[in-house]
């Protein structure tokens, strides 16, 4: 194997149960694209003022510092029993967790983190951690949660945005990697009578929206399977909402991904309840991209 030396694949750890399943998923990523691993810790205290050493009398390799450095070494060794040709390399990094992670994407290939975590991690998919990252981080992120499996397609969330088309770039190069399908799926949530006297504007045309949003959607597929000959692609128009829609698709999908911003039916993905319904009920990997030209916007 010939390995890249350039920008790393990175992992977030904490020393959680969680943290080592993203490693694992983290060392075959870095194995499919031919590039190091590096793992980071979080490591808040300093910014506490807490003693960092061990107290008189503790046991040698006792304090926060040594437990921050025992996290690092165990997630190297589980990273290269999974991949043994993949260099590792580890570090232990002052600051919280979403700095760090921040500051870590500016130089890697991938940012992968654990859906719950511990110490500096701690609630990642619970409060604003995970929203931050994934909204601000200069790379895609892989969230690991769910079964991890090896069958099953590669399903992208599409709503025609300039973020979308970057989702279904990354997925079809990721479908490329695994020698998986893809599937595109765009949610419908086209508006309809609610109730025996409520009636559409005559504007409202369902057969010809639907028609429309069908070509659309092939349309964004259709460049990316010229491109990608080796992936069998599939499309399909879903009435639903896009969080619904999703979370139903990853029951049988080995990774979802989507963008991190978008419009019509997937419009505000990370800022509300379609963030909330996949990052907390996805039943596999999911990954989150964010277009290139907004690394630098915010």
């Amino acid at each position: 194997m010939t390995i890249n030396t350039g920008a790393p694949v990175v992992v977030g750890v904490d020393g959680s149960a969680a943290a080592l399943d993203a490693v694992r998923a983290a060392a075959r990523e870095a194995a499919q694209r031919q590039r190091p691993l590096r793992v980071v810790h979080a490591f808040i205290w300093p910014l506490t003022r807490a003693p960092l050493g061990a107290a008189e009398g503790a046991p040698a390799g006792a304090g926060l510092r040594n437990q921050a450095e025992r996290y690092v070494a165990e997630a190297i060794a589980e990273a290269t029993r999974t991949a043994p040709d993949v260099p590792v390399t580890g570090v232990v990094v002052d600051g919280a967790a979403t700095p760090v992670l921040l500051g870590e994407s500016r130089d890697a290939a991938l940012l992968v983190l654990g859906h719950r975590g511990l110490g500096g991690f701690a609630g990642l998919l619970l409060g604003s951690v995970t929203v931050q990252v994934s909204a601000h981080a200069q790379v895609p992120v892989l969230v690991v949660r769910g079964e991890q499996r090896a069958d099953g397609p590669v399903v992208v969330g599409v709503d025609g945005s300039e973020c979308s088309l970057e989702a279904v770039a990354f997925a079809f190069e990721e479908a490329s990697r695994r020698g998986a399908p893809l599937l595109a799926v765009q949610a419908w949530l086209y508006p309809t009578p609610v109730g025996p006297g409520d009636v559409l504007p005559l504007a409202y045309d369902l057969d010809a929206y639907a028609a429309d949003e069908e070509r659309a959607l092939a349309e964004s597929v259709a460049g990316f399977a010229e491109r990608y000959p080796d992936v069998p692609a599939q499309h399909r128009l879903v009435r639903g909402s896009p969080g619904g829609v999703l979370v139903e698709e990853s029951k049988r999908a080995q990774l979802v991904v989507v963008g991190a911003r978008g419009r019509g039916a997937l419009g505000g993905l990370l800022l509300g309840s379609v963030s909330h319904a996949v990052l907390h009920h996805a039943h596999c990997p999911l990954v989150i991209v964010r277009h290139p030209k907004r690394a630098d916007a915010s």
